[in-house]
Parts: structure tokens; C-alpha cells; sequence
């Protein structure tokens, strides 16, 4: 298996993006996977790289990718060495992020024997599964979209009332990082530009819109977003179909770090019915 880290690609808003490749180097043209983490995510978080290394063996080219803005950087792509940047992400940048990512697969020579860039997938996690139905909705380069654990909205996990004044007063709000002990910034401008791009950042007309193959994966122990999130994307999209992971947590049973050689099973499922639509 060819595994190549930590790839820059060029984006619109002048960070790179870092990529990860996971191929088996057969010369042989694969459909592409594409993987997006979610909030206070990174594609080298947790059990990702065994995922990668999961799809990779059923002869998939899998690209996992950090957001430009999530925090990370090319010497520490672990983490949050760049807060500054965390606190200047925004929902426009990580769409445009992976607009960027698919113009690069679909211009990547280098792997033009490796890579099929005609059928593309994209599976987002968490908030990601929200970006990747809004960009799925709306780019024909996108051939199938997987979710897990997706989020439904996003205009709900703003704060309002004083909270979101005393947001706006300050310039700057700060959410504490449970693991890391980090104070994460969020700049006002992450709830404006929201609001400024509220209509084609509405995942409930992207879902509706939705005219490729759709497969929702979600667990019903899902303390961070509920069961109710999957089941409103499911009802939204005439193109779904919904797979509930009987007591799996929000990220399968994954954890960073992640130490062990295998997939926790609940995460080893998801990959299983993930790749089982994928070949349909």
C-alpha cells in the first residue's frame, strides 16, 4: 500500500490544505474516497488513518484532508499549533477547501493511473457530513455522498441572546478543548458570515436538492448529534437511505489517540456499509 502524508494543496484562502493518500500502486484507475473530519477534527485524529487504510485495501483511492483553517499545520498536522487560525475558519472556507481538494484530484497527473477522478465519493464526519452535503447538492463532480454522523443545521449551534452579544461586544468568544486544555477562539466573523451566506448554507435545501446516491450512518448513542439529525436528513433527501449503529457513540468508539492495530467494531461497521454502497 502507498500511503504518502501530508500532500499541500493550494486553496483559495491562503493556507494549504494537507492531504493524506492511501492507495495499493497497481496502476489501475480507482474511484476516488474523499474524507472530511468535523469540529475540532483532523485527518490524522484518532482511528482515520485505519480507515483510510480499510478503504484503501478494498482498492479505493482515499485522500483525507484537514481543513485549511481547522488549526493544524504541515510541522504539527496534529492538534492545534494555530489558533489563530481555528478562530478564523468558517463554514465558506471549508466548502471552498474542498472545492479545491476535488479540482486537485481531477487535475492530479502524477496519479492519473492510480485514480478514477469520473467517480468520486465524499464522506464527511460530524460537521463535515454538513459541508459535504451542501457542496454534494450543488457539484456534478460528486458521484455518491456518505455521512457519519451528521450534522443537520447549523444555524442552531450559534448561541443568541446575551451570549451572542456579549460575542459580538468582545470580537471573540472561546470554547475550552476537553483533551488538550487549549482555549480555542471563535472571531465573530465565524456567526457573520454565516449569516451573510445563511440561504446556500441551509442544509435542509441542500439535502432536499440532492440528486446523487445518499447513505446516512449514524449511532443511536450519539451524545454529541442525535439520532433525530439523521433521521431529519434522511426524511429531507429522496435519494437516502438512513443505517443506525445500535449503541455506537458519536465517533464509533474511536478515540485520540487511538493505539490499537483495528478498527473499534462500531467504527469497523461503518466502514463495512460504507463500502458496500460505495460499490453499488
Amino acid at each position: 500500500m502507498r500511503v504518502i502524508k501530508n500532500i499541500e494543496i493550494k486553496g483559495k484562502h491562503n493556507r494549504p490544505i494537507l492531504t493524506d493518500l492511501f492507495y495499493l500502486e497497481n496502476e489501475s484507475p480507482k474511484d476516488v474516497v474523499i474524507f472530511c473530519h468535523g469540529y475540532k477534527g483532523y485527518k490524522d485524529w484518532g482511528a482515520w488513518n485505519l480507515v483510510a487504510e480499510a478503504f484503501a485495501k478494498e482498492n479505493f483511492f482515499f485522500l483525507k484532508m484537514n481543513f485549511s483553517h481547522n488549526g493544524g499545520t504541515k510541522e504539527q498536522p496534529i492538534d492545534f499549533p494555530d489558533l489563530e487560525a481555528f478562530g478564523q475558519n468558517n463554514f465558506i472556507k471549508e466548502i471552498d477547501d474542498l472545492d479545491s481538494v476535488l479540482s486537485w484530484v481531477d487535475a492530479a497527473d502524477e496519479y492519473k493511473s492510480e485514480l478514477n477522478a469520473a467517480k468520486i465519493t465524499v464522506i464527511g464526519h460530524s460537521r463535515g457530513g454538513g459541508i459535504v452535503v451542501l457542496k454534494a447538492a450543488s457539484d456534478k463532480r460528486i458521484k455518491k455522498l456518505v455521512t457519519w454522523a451528521g450534522v443537520s443545521d447549523f444555524g442552531s449551534r450559534f448561541p443568541n441572546g446575551e451570549a451572542l452579544d456579549l460575542w459580538k461586544k468582545n470580537g471573540v468568544a472561546y470554547i475550552t478543548n476537553a483533551r488538550t486544555n487549549q482555549q480555542m477562539p471563535h472571531y465573530f466573523q465565524f456567526y457573520s458570515t454565516f449569516i451573510e451566506n445563511e440561504q446556500m448554507l441551509t442544509i435542509s435545501t441542500a439535502a432536499q436538492e440532492l440528486k446523487i446516491p445518499y447513505l446516512i450512518i449514524h449511532g443511536n448513542m450519539d451524545e454529541t448529534v442525535p439520532l433525530a439529525e439523521a433521521e431529519k436528513l434522511n426524511a429531507w433527501s429522496k435519494e437516502s437511505q438512513l443505517e443506525v449503529i445500535e449503541g455506537a457513540n458519536h465517533t464509533f468508539g474511536s478515540s485520540q489517540p487511538w493505539n490499537k492495530t483495528s478498527l473499534p467494531p462500531h467504527l469497523q461497521a461503518v466502514c463495512e456499509q460504507s463500502l458496500e454502497f460505495i460499490k453499488l
